[in-house]
């Protein structure tokens, strides 16, 4: 049985959304939960490119020479990837801030470790 390649892009982008809730809800370690949370904006990514994904699609710059017609029928969407252009530059810039708390909060409790900073 083969399997297209949207459809692959789908289920791993659904895998690395359940992947990275289940990291954010359930483990401990502030790092672990800030990587699952990296891997739920990577599969929201994965998502969004497959769904501006066009079979058989040519990139969107209109070169010379080419007929507009054909142009229109077979590029692809170029919204979705300006989009995830944009939420890979935000999320990195994030992923930077909820580290550097993360040194902060294991400076002040001398642990990573949510348990134990919020006292349980």
């Amino acid at each position: 049985m083969v399997i297209d390649t949207q459809l692959a892009s789908f289920f791993t982008s659904g895998a690395l959304i359940i992947i990275g809730i289940f990291a954010a809800l359930f483990i401990d370690n502030l790092i672990k939960k800030v990587i699952g949370l990296a891997f739920i904006a990577d599969g929201v990514n994965l998502f969004i490119i497959t769904m501006g994904y066009k079979a058989g699609g040519i990139v969107y710059i209109f070169m010379p020479g080419m007929v507009i017609d054909q142009f229109a029928q077979n590029a692809s969407y170029p919204l979705p990837f300006a989009l995830v252009l944009t939420s890979i530059v935000i999320g990195a810039s994030t992923l930077a801030v909820m580290l550097g708390l993360i040194i902060l909060l294991y400076k002040k409790y001398g642990s990573i470790n949510a348990s134990k900073i919020l006292g349980e």
